[in-house]
């Protein structure tokens, strides 16, 4: 990846809030930045990686880092790290060690929360990270704001030796506005001190910064009382005032423009003397927060009268066509109507995976494999679950598909004892949680087949590069990651180590067969890359000879969006039994020629689709 060339200073520039946290990293002068792509964070180290002057790097999970950025930080520098809400599940082990340890270099570690599940298996608030690390939150309402906290943070971040929390959300990650750019300041490194009684972690020495945690806490409290980032707007509207923050807060300002809010930029500590200053502003006070009523326990806890999550709802965005009919409840008035146009019904369109998918040809075998357990992860192949393969039957966070089998396996009661036990992960999901997993299914000699999904790339963020992809985040060379080698170091048999072509259908079948009913670990390894890489090369495409095809409906089983069903009937077969037809055609131009479709295909009626004469223009 190029470098950009940054705007000068002053210029305004239509970004997108992780555009703009990018833009302020750089600026600030940081040094080290690091990331694990997730949605709907992803953007903001990928479009760093492309500023001058900083080094930016994927990193294998989320813990490690904010372990990097850590590092930059004691060696004074600034540094940067950004994850998506359930990366903090991840990176937590060090985060509430550095809430002891504090830094040098100032440290901005953003979280991006998916308010609404737009691409999450949960909806985590992240304010409470605060609370319990002891560290203070930054809460942007729009881009610029992101950008002026993301700079902000850096400095608090020093003057308080305290790493910082930016909260964006999915709304103000995505959303576009307009912002307000400065220039670069840079910001050289004070170098590492050695000093083990902060930096080494015993108990002995915990325990003696444990007091000075506390009382960082007060200054942050009085900080947040004072802090310009919390203000206090009056309104002509007294019968109620509102307490909120981030995206909410223009939710707010849209549904009710007259009324007084206490605007909350620097929401935790949370400034409680100016809530009590709201209070006698207006009659009633309402916290409208997204997600969970977090401020509205700790102002009750101190003794405010608030409302909350009494008359809103505990889940997705606060948006004003939420807000106008509770406050109205509230206040005993008629609900209004909404007046918006009822939405257009359209034809459902349910995620799939894409057209020549490699995980296409895995889940279809699975589906026809009997008597199974599927143990899921987090990534494309989580698709697998959907129609028309149904063949995942868990999911829970990333790299859980290791020890979820490896339980399936060792609490199997009578009802399982003849069931096979398979889990499925992804190449970059196995790097980043997955090893330990099959490390301990060897150790405890579990009776597992793994399924390793080797696309080369972070496939469900964006196809960015990892370990396994043989580059860096600019497109460098890289040294990759032989899973073969990996998993036979990690103690798997190497006959029981399989890498195979997930195109090839019969192969993978009698693979996966033959592997279950072996009462050990077994891997199974596809080797094809995502198609929306450059590493994908895409073949002669098919067609469907409509003479031929007998509306078997086997290549519609294989679940690839580029075939079609033009209709459908029913036949009665010699036995009697009656039958669903499928009859279908291939949107040749999408049709990438993987092959896929053909190997089930029982009357052969799909072919190589021959390329149409090109149009001539002919002068009269």
């Amino acid at each position: 990846m190029a470098a950009v060339q940054p705007a000068p200073a002053a210029s305004r520039m239509l970004m997108s809030g992780n555009e703009a946290v990018a833009r302020a990293v750089w600026e600030a002068g940081c040094r080290v930045a690091a990331a694990y792509p997730g949605t709907p964070s992803t953007e903001i180290l990928e479009n760093l990686s492309g500023y001058p002057d900083i080094y930016a790097e994927w990193s294998v999970n989320e813990k490690v880092s904010l372990e990097v950025a850590i590092g930059a930080a004691y060696a004074g520098s600034r540094s940067f790290c950004a994850m998506k809400h359930v990366g903090m599940n991840v990176a937590s082990d060090a985060l509430m060690t550095l809430t002891l340890t504090g830094v040098v270099g100032g440290l901005v570690i953003a979280i991006a929360d998916d308010v609404g599940l737009s691409s999450s298996q949960n909806e985590q608030d992240s304010r409470y990270w605060g609370r319990f690390a002891h560290v203070p939150i930054l809460e942007p309402a729009d881009s610029q704001e992101a950008y002026e906290m993301a700079k902000l943070g850096f400095d608090l971040s020093e003057e308080f030796q305290v790493p910082v929390i930016l909260r964006m959300t999915t709304r103000i990650c995505h959303v576009k506005a307009m912002v307000t750019v400065g220039e670069r300041a840079p910001h050289g490194a004070a170098g590492f001190r050695k000093e083990p009684a902060r930096w080494v972690m015993t108990p002995a020495g915990a325990g003696k910064r444990i007091p000075m945690m506390f009382e960082r806490d007060r200054q942050l409290r009085q900080r947040s009382e004072q802090s310009p980032l919390n203000v206090l707007e009056p309104g002509r509207d007294r019968r109620v005032g509102f307490v909120t923050s981030g995206p909410a807060y223009m939710h707010v300002r849209e549904a009710f423009p007259d009324a007084p809010v206490l605007k909350m930029g620097m929401s935790c500590p949370v400034p409680v003397d100016k809530v009590r200053e709201l209070a006698g502003m207006a009659d009633t006070l309402v916290v409208v927060e997204e997600v969970e009523p977090l401020v509205e326990t700790e102002l009750k806890a101190a003794g405010i009268a608030v409302h909350g999550k009494d008359i809103l709802p505990v889940q997705g965005e606060l948006a004003p066509p939420v807000l106008r009919p509770a406050i109205a409840r509230l206040l005993g008035e008629p609900v209004p109507e909404d007046t918006k146009a009822a939405p257009l019904q359209v034809f459902p369109r349910p995620p799939t995976m894409c057209v020549a998918c490699p995980h296409l040809g895995v889940y279809y075998t699975l589906s026809q494999v009997k008597n199974i357990t599927i143990a899921g992860d987090i990534g494309c192949y989580t698709l697998g679950a959907g129609h028309p393969w149904n063949a995942l039957d868990t999911c829970i966070s990333m790299g859980a598909s290791m020890g979820i089998a490896l339980g399936l396996d060792k609490g199997r009661g009578e009802a399982d004892k003849d069931k096979r036990i398979l889990a499925v992960i992804g190449d970059s999901t196995f790097m980043h949680m997955g090893m330990q997993g099959l490390l301990d299914m060897v150790y405890n000699k579990g009776n597992v087949t793994v399924l390793l999904l080797d696309n080369r790339a972070v496939g469900m963020t964006g196809g960015q590069d990892n370990p396994g992809s043989g580059r860096g985040i600019h497109g460098e060379e890289a040294p990759r990651v032989d899973f073969v080698k990996l998993c036979e170091a990690i103690g798997v048999k190497p006959e029981r180590i399989h890498k195979l072509n997930p195109y090839e259908l019969p192969v993978l079948f009698k693979t996966i067969r033959e592997e279950v009913k072996i009462p050990e670990v077994s891997v199974i390894i596809t080797d094809q890359p995502c198609v929306l890489i450059k590493d994908y090369h895409k073949l002669k495409p098919y067609t469907v000879l409509d003479d031929k095809c007998t509306g078997c409906g086997n290549c519609v089983e294989v679940g690839c969006p580029a075939i079609h069903v033009t209709r459908r009937g029913k036949a009665v077969k010699p036995s009697g039994k009656e039958v669903d037809l499928a009859f279908v055609r291939i949107e040749t131009a999408a049709c990438t020629g993987c092959g896929l479709c053909l190997q089930p295909c029982a009357p052969d009626a799909i072919v190589h689709a021959e390329p149409l004469a090109p149009i001539r223009i002919v002068k009269s």
